[in-house]
């Protein structure tokens, strides 16, 4: 069942910080989890988060619990916690009206329970801003809208995004694994152009953020490493391109949703732009 585009908008982009935030922050329990039970990886990716569309949740890699593995995530539309097997939700934190410590104390008690190392005693390699809520129990009030919006700018896009790498098959060594990473919290694959991994090897990233210190909305992004030097080529619309913090072409949400089919504007886009960076790049 494809996603629903003009389902999207019903809260503005620009309104979604304070939910982006409380989310992003609830994501760091589960990147805990997994970074106490994986073995670590350079890319960081043992930490990343695959979107679930099935339970529409941000969800951690396979954790190796006693009687058969398991997985965390964070059910953004609810802000809750989530414990999964399969298809199956074998358990649900919801932060309304709870503490951000206290969601660590629940789901340090769900991995002893599997016998899982706990989360609470990893110290994370980046730093993300002060936690909105402090240490006061969460109130979301009325911010139901405006999680059920954010949850869709990562269903609807991880959806495209998916099957624009799948139009990359034949690609080598071609698009990774579609990854949500807690540190940014940035949801993307990462198109390599060459088989080597060292500073010079060509690549272009495909992705979405939920809307960061460069944009105060969610927005897509395209960006090639190495970063395009001299004259910069039109963009496919509705895009731009952004040179300063970062380099890449971008389309904001405001852009994406006043297309009239935007997640065909949204494909063509990306597309569009990922053809362009990998020509300038010569591959």
């Amino acid at each position: 069942m494809r996603f629903d585009w003009s389902k999207m908008g019903r809260m503005p982009p620009a309104a979604l910080v304070e939910a982006r935030n409380l989310a992003h922050h609830a994501a760091q329990w589960p990147a805990k989890a997994a970074r106490a039970n994986l073995r670590a990886v350079p890319d960081e990716s043992h930490s990343a988060f695959n979107w679930d569309a099935s339970h529409a949740a941000l969800i951690s890699q396979v954790l190796p619990a006693k009687g058969g593995g398991v997985r965390v995530g964070i059910r953004i539309a609810r802000l809750e916690l989530i414990v999964t097997s399969g298809s199956n939700v074998l358990d649900a934190f919801q932060l309304d009206g709870r503490t951000d410590a206290a969601a660590g104390t629940w789901i340090d008690s769900k991995l002893n329970a599997l016998g899982l190392k706990p989360a609470g005693s990893v110290k994370l390699p980046y730093a993300l801003p002060d936690h909105p809520a402090g240490n006061r129990p969460l109130a979301l009030g009325m911010m139901g809208r405006e999680l059920g919006e954010l949850s869709r700018w990562f269903g609807g896009p991880a959806e495209v995004l998916e099957e624009f790498a799948g139009r990359l098959a034949g690609l080598r060594p071609g698009p990774g694994p579609l990854l949500c990473w807690p540190h940014h919290f940035d949801m993307a694959t990462l198109v390599r152009l060459d088989a080597g991994a060292g500073e010079s090897a060509r690549s272009v990233g495909v992705g979405v953020s939920p809307g960061d210190e460069f944009y105060a909305q969610p927005y897509a992004y395209v960006s090639p490493w190495p970063r395009i030097e001299g004259s910069l080529p039109d963009l496919p619309p509705p895009g731009h391109w952004h040179t300063e913090g970062f380099f890449g072409a971008v389309a904001t949400g405001e852009e994406i949703l006043a297309m009239k089919e935007r997640g065909k504007a949204f494909l063509a886009f990306i597309s569009g732009a990922f053809e362009i960076a990998r020509a300038r790049l010569g591959a």
